[in-house]
């Protein structure tokens, strides 16, 4: 039985990305690209629609977490199998998805997340360190308390069963960054088997990137999260 396999893009003002980051999608892959714009202020909505790809466009600047909703919520709606999560920012190299979508072809994972610290691709390809070390610090707190042993949890390419994304709330999550831990929180608390494939990133000058100051809130959120997740945990005991 074939699978349908759509990626998703959630795009801000990624006029100078998005068509490098399209180019490198492997032909023959993926049934459908939907890109969805949080109220750019630059072409992307002009480039999306001349590269042929299903655009929907906000009307208001929703939220990073907003922006991944209506993507999910187009992709099922299109009855897709699996669904890609790619930045359009070409931080992330989207030759990799046979590669990322493969486990759950294969009926091993439903989650599979492509990580940039897994054979030092995240130091190669540029991230400061700074941000490396507040990665790893998260990441091995995210670990202890979800019983997992990921490399990270902050990458911006994920693929996703569509049996997932029907049984997650990821409809009551936040509609800022948090909504990236909280759906890893939400697999690990249902059950779902968590892969991931070493990717290597790039980093420069017009790839996205968090501010340090909603870094921190990000991080701070992510603490809070897990807390209601250890005392949920309890609670079950």
């Amino acid at each position: 039985m074939n699978k349908k396999i759509i990626v998703v893009m959630p795009a801000y003002n990624a006029e100078l990305t998005l068509e490098k980051t399209y180019r490198d999608i492997p032909e023959g892959v993926v049934d459908e690209i939907i890109l969805c714009d949080d109220y750019s202020r630059d072409k992307t909505v002009e480039i999306a629609r001349d590269l042929g790809l299903t655009l929907v466009a906000h009307d208001s600047n929703k939220g990073y977490g907003a922006n991944q909703k209506t993507c999910y919520r187009e992709a099922l709606r299109k009855e897709a199998d699996i669904i890609v999560m790619l930045h359009p920012d070409y931080q992330y190299d989207s030759k990799k998805i046979p590669e990322l979508i493969q486990p759950i072809l294969d009926g091993r994972s439903d989650v599979v997340l492509g990580s940039r610290v897994l054979n030092g691709g995240a130091l190669k390809g540029g991230m400061p360190l700074c941000k490396y070390i507040s990665n790893r610090l998260s990441t091995i707190y995210e670990n202890k308390v979800l019983g997992l042993e990921l490399s990270e949890y902050h990458t911006g390419f994920r693929a996703f069963s569509r049996r997932f994304l029907e049984a997650a709330d990821w409809n009551s999550y936040s509609d800022d960054f948090l909504f990236d831990g909280q759906i890893l929180i939400d697999a690990a608390s249902l059950g779902f088997k968590i892969e991931e494939i070493p990717i290597e990133t790039r980093y420069f000058k017009e790839a996205s990137q968090i501010s340090i100051s909603r870094g921190i809130k990000y991080g701070i959120g992510i603490f809070y999260e897990l807390r209601k997740y250890k005392k949920l945990r309890r609670s079950k005991k």
